[in-house]
Order: structure tokens, then sequence, then C-alpha cells
């Protein structure tokens, strides 16, 4: 039934069917009287009862779970899924099921504060807007996570997974292009996000000269300290996937991941993004199938452009580490170009680069302020690669997701500006992304692989700030009661050891 899981991962299984077979069959557990036999024989029939019929003629949570596991490991949980789309989604719904009503609570307060619009918003642009446009496959998954949920009693449907997915590009490219289409009176500011500093370098610029490739996450501290989840992916159709990802979603969404055809893929955002492209394929769902299909960056571009909605706009870094190549895709709506070297290396830090998309496509990013940053970021970050060249490797890059240094005042502190950003301390906020001061974002996971690694469908990850500094939410909250709103769903993100996860071999 498993493929040489960990030890941790079947008998976490074990416990989940041991638990679905006694929600049907209730046994008093603490009568201590029960002869262990009599115990034994009465789970055995009950395991049976359920095999043989099912619960209402429906799947057994044993059938449907196949060779899925989870374990726990440095402040993550890993999560194997395999087969069929519909088995993938239930597989992933029932192993994370506690995780993804913890995270859809902290989407919906997110989201319904930042835009002015309610849940209900959400769930209905969802259904209308994105579920048309979604592949089949990715329909039976995303209904398969609803109902891998609702199996544990948890009262979310295929509309809130769906809301949920749509996280990154519902609230922050298609509410503002639906205001502007209504012009709709008293509607907050809301600028396409800038999250993410990563670099990817081959050549004379790496040890050995393999890839590496490293991403740091920027995101709210209230999503970030849930984005701690490993997802490895054997689907029925298209490549094994081993990426980062948050409870509930089909894609890394964060965009860090490897396959096994030897692509090594991260992205990030592009600041003052402006683009929507109402019959257009959601962003996540372009993610999700350039990462299981692709096996060369061509392809990898290709399928991410194709039905491009604008929906997250993001500078793609690509690597193939078959050939050593690696390549940088502006994905615009309009402007998409792409570059690719064999020798060389790519940064990225939320800048756009490509002149007639920052003309066209967003809303007046200035390249030039220095203060700002994605460009701040961007000159601590040539400056990191040029001084490691020859020498960069899997523990250089930790080290460079980790920096402080501030190219702008020339201080090395924790701040906005900094690699590893730490914006609750900077009093100065990220006006770009219109966040104030003292907000409660920045990095908050780090992920590093090189191709060697990659080979073996593995990568280095680090929950929480790359640094090593703890976030608490009490005295935060204690100092910056403007923010006192995100209490119900701000908790303390722990620092974690990096950490090393490989897919098992047979």
């Amino acid at each position: 039934m498993f493929r040489n899981p960990p030890d941790h991962g079947w008998r976490f299984l074990f416990v989940a069917q041991r638990n679905a077979v006694l929600s049907h069959f209730p046994l008093k557990m603490n009568c201590w009287w029960l002869p262990a036999l009599g115990l034994i024989a009465t789970m055995t029939a009950a395991m049976a009862s359920l095999a043989a019929h099912g619960a209402a003629g429906q799947p057994t949570p044993s059938a449907q779970m196949g060779p899925a596991y989870r374990y726990e490991k440095g402040g993550w949980s890993y999560v194997h899924l395999e087969g069929t789309p519909a088995q993938i989604g239930y597989q992933h719904g029932f192993l994370l099921a506690a995780e993804i009503e913890d995270t859809y609570r902290v989407l919906k307060l997110e989201d319904t504060h930042e835009t002015k619009r309610d849940w209900e918003f959400f769930r209905a642009a969802g259904k209308k807007m994105l579920w048309p446009h979604i592949d089949a496959e990715y329909q039976l998954e995303l209904q398969g996570i609803a109902k891998g949920v609702q199996a544990k009693g948890i009262k979310l449907d295929v509309w809130d997974i769906v809301a949920m997915n749509g996280s990154e590009e519902l609230p922050q490219y298609y509410v503002p292009w639906l205001n502007k289409r209504e012009h709709a009176m008293n509607a907050p500011h809301i600028s396409a996000p800038g999250n993410c500093s990563a670099f990817i370098a081959t050549g004379s610029y790496t040890k050995g000269g393999k890839i590496v490739i490293a991403h740091n996450n920027w995101s709210s501290y209230a999503s970030g300290a849930r984005w701690t989840v490993i997802f490895d992916i054997m689907p029925a159709q298209g490549h094994r996937i081993l990426m980062d990802g948050l409870p509930g979603v089909i894609t890394s969404q964060d965009d860090f991941g490897v396959n096994d055809a030897g692509m090594m893929v991260t992205e990030t955002t592009i600041t003052q993004f402006v683009g929507w492209n109402p019959e257009g394929i959601p962003e996540f769902v372009r993610s999700r199938k350039a990462l299981q299909y692709a096996a060369s960056i061509d392809e990898y571009a290709k399928l991410i452009k194709q039905g491009n909605n604008g929906g997250y706009a993001n500078d793609w870094l690509i690597g193939d580490r078959k050939t050593g190549e690696i390549g940088y895709l502006e994905l615009g709506l309009q402007n998409t170009p792409l570059w690719r070297v064999r020798d060389g290396y790519f940064v990225s830090s939320n800048f756009a680069r490509d002149p007639k998309l920052i003309s066209e496509e967003t809303e007046g990013f200035n390249i030039k302020d220095l203060s700002s940053s994605p460009n701040a970021r961007r000159v601590t970050a040539e400056k990191r690669i040029e001084q490691s060249k020859g020498r960069i490797d899997v523990e250089m890059a930790e080290q460079f997701l980790a920096d402080h240094e501030d190219s702008y005042t020339r201080k090395v502190e924790a701040d906005g500006r900094s690699l590893c950003g730490h914006i609750d301390a900077d009093p100065r906020g990220v006006p770009v992304w219109d966040l104030g001061p003292y907000n409660p974002f920045g990095a908050v996971t780090g992920k590093v692989a090189d191709s060697d690694m990659a080979g073996k469908m593995s990568l280095v990850a680090h929950a929480g700030h790359p640094c090593g500094d703890d976030f608490l939410a009490a005295p935060f909250l204690k100092a910056h009661p403007e923010y006192e709103y995100l209490r119900p769903v701000l908790k303390d993100m722990k620092s974690g050891p990096w950490t090393t996860f490989a897919v098992p071999t047979n």
C-alpha cells in the first residue's frame, strides 16, 4: 500500500483511518475493562464493514487515501499525495483539514478587510469568474479537497476552496479591475503586491557550475505562519512535484518547486502591476500545470503564459538541471519577455525590468527610486551574487536569504529593504505596496535547492524568518494596536532550522 514512507507517515495514516472507523462505530475507549481481544475484533469488523460498504455508499477514507501520508519536521508538514486528481484532492483535504480551516479564517479576514468586500463576493467570484476557466483535472482536485475537509466534519465547500486558491489574484487584481469597471464609489486603493526575494545562478557563478536557486516568501505574518507545507505530489499524469505551499491550495502560491523532469522554479511578484483578463485561466491553475507538465524552459513558459488572465503577475526564475540553462520570464498580461543564459544569474525582488511592461502595465513603477524596497533589495542582491561569484552554493544561498543589509541607508538593519524583510520593524512601512508603518509583513520562509538536490527531488527549507528571528504576536499587538483587527488570526511565527526534504526512494 505504501511506497516506503517514513515510519511516522504510515502511523499517521493508520491513525487517520482508525479515527474514521471510530467515528462510524463509537467505542468507549475509556472503558478500561474492555478486553483487548474484543477491542481488536470490534475494530477489525468495523474496518471490514467500511471496506465492503463504504459510508452511505461513498468511497471510504481508506480507499480514498491510498498511499497518502504526512509527517512533521523542522516546523513543516510534509504531505505526500498520489493518484487521480479526485484522489489527490481528497487526500489533501483529509490530511490537512484542520490547517485548511485555520488558513480559511486568515484569508477570509485579510481579503475582506483589504477590499471591503464580504466573503460571499469571493465565493461568487470563484464560482463565476474562475471556475469556468479551470481545467477539468483541477476542478476534480478542488472538489476532492472540499470532500476531504468535509469528511473531517469541517463545513467548507468547493467555492470556499476555490476562493482560497484565488486569494492572490481575486483581491489584488480582479477587484481593482472590477472597481474601475463599475466606477465603484469610495473603493479602497489596492496595489498589486510585491513579495519575495530570490535568485537563480549557473555556470561560472556557482560552485561546480550547477544551478542554485533560492527564494524567501514575503507575506503577511498571519498567512506566512501557515505557509509551511511541503507537498510531494505524484499525479496519475505528468511529473512528480516537490514544492512548498499553503493548506488547501493546489499550487505552491509563493512558487518554489522542483519536478522529476529536472525543472527548478520560483518567482517574485511584479510591484504595482495592473491588468486582468476575465476570460483567462487563473494563475493558480497555470502555475500548477506548468510545474506538473513542463520538462524544459520553453515548455514551462508556454504553459504559464497559456490563457494568461493577468492575475498574480510575476517574474519567473526557471532552471533546467538537465542543460544547466536558466531563464527569467517577466509575465505581464501583454508583455512577456524571456531572458535566458547558461552562464550567469538573475536576481528578483519585485521590480519589473522590461521598460515596455513598466510603461504599459504598472502604476508608474519607478525603477530609479533606490529608497523603494524592490530596488534597494535588487542592489543588495546583485552585490551579494557578484561578491560570491564561483562560490555560490546552498549554504551561501541560505545566507543570502537571511541578509539584513539596507542598501539605501548603508546600514545592517532588519527592515522593509533587507533581503530578509521585517516590515514589522520598519517605521516607514513600504508605501509602494500600501503597507503602513510596522505592518506585520515580511520574509516568512526560505527555500533553496541546487541541481544535485533537484535530481534527487530534494530541497532545503526554513520556516519563519530565514535570519532566525522569532515573531511574537502578543507583544507586537500591544505595541501596535492599529493592527488589533488581526488578533484572531495573528500567531507567533517561530524560526525553525534549515531542514532538508526529499521524496522517498523505492
